[in-house]
Parts: structure tokens; C-alpha cells; sequence
């Protein structure tokens, strides 16, 4: 027997409906990093998706109100990093309003395209972006990656239910 959902309580299109249905999704954290013209910015997401293998393109979202919007709407490249169960603290870090995200103990160094990259993380690419669609108070870029790194090791970190959670086996 399939128990369906009570259809007599839905409740209306709202920014918290959003939010507490999302908070049923369990999501993958990457860090999004970028390079200004005095200091790199980054910020946490989890919006980040394949789009497509060929040419291999990846998207993200990104406030227009976030303190990396300005840098993150003139870069030309991108840093997509997927963080791992033990990078919570990091994940916080880039969260955080106002935190000097590249301060220690971040360890980071200049990547390709002149891209800050993370060190320690369980993989890593740089992109080229080629869109930045208009998307309600966000914008969903679109970057094709032009280089990478699969070879960390370990577990992903996860966002579920308003916190950053594990898998577990």
C-alpha cells in the first residue's frame, strides 16, 4: 500500500516554503572561489550541478546580494571546490558574513587561471564561465571546465536538515 501525502494541506508558494522543503534534500558543499582585482572571494554552495558532460559544463547560484557577487559577475574563471565530511569548519568559514574566508587557517594557493584553489579538499576544478543567467534575487552561472583535480580522498560533506551532516554507510 502507498501512503500519499495529506493534498489537503498544501501550503502556498513562499520563500519559507522553499527553504523547509530544501531542507528535506540533502545536498553536496562545494566552496565557489574567484579572483578580485585586490583579494579572492569564495562562498559556500550547494547548488552546484553537472549540466553536461559535453562540453563538460557545471552551474551554481549565486546572490546578487552576496559580498562575492561583484567579483564572481566580471570573473572570467571560477573555482568549484567539493569539500569533504572532516570541512565543516571550512564550509562554515565561507558561509559566514563578513569572515576573512582566506585568512588562516584556510590553506589555499594560485591555481590555474590565476583561480584561488583550496588545498585539502576531496576535488577541485576551475571554469570558464560562459553564463550568467537572471534567476529571481540569485544568478545561475554556467561554466565549462577547462582543468581539474579528482584525487582527494574521503567521504563528502552534506548540508541536510539546516546543518552540515556525513554520509553514512
Amino acid at each position: 500500500m502507498t501512503v500519499s501525502p495529506d493534498l489537503a494541506a498544501p501550503r502556498l508558494a513562499s520563500p519559507e516554503l522553499l527553504r523547509s522543503v530544501f531542507r528535506k534534500h540533502a545536498a553536496g558543499v562545494a566552496v565557489i572561489t574567484a579572483q578580485g582585482s585586490s583579494a579572492p572571494v569564495g562562498f559556500t554552495a550547494t547548488s552546484l550541478t553537472s549540466v553536461a558532460a559535453e562540453p563538460p559544463l557545471i552551474s551554481f547560484g549565486v546572490g546578487t546580494g552576496s559580498s562575492s557577487w561583484p567579483v564572481v559577475a566580471e570573473a572570467e574563471y571560477v573555482g568549484v571546490h567539493i569539500l569533504g565530511e572532516d570541512q565543516q569548519e571550512l564550509a562554515a568559514t565561507f558561509a559566514r558574513s563578513g569572515a576573512d574566508r582566506f585568512a588562516a587557517p584556510t590553506s589555499w594557493r594560485t591555481g590555474p587561471q590565476g583561480v584561488p584553489v583550496l588545498d585539502g579538499v576531496l576535488a577541485w576544478m576551475v571554469g570558464r564561465v560562459v553564463a550568467r543567467v537572471p534567476a529571481g534575487d540569485h544568478r545561475i552561472v554556467l561554466a565549462e571546465v577547462v582543468v581539474g583535480d579528482p584525487t582527494g580522498h574521503g567521504k563528502p560533506l552534506l548540508y541536510h536538515q539546516g546543518r552540515f551532516t556525513a554520509l553514512r554507510d
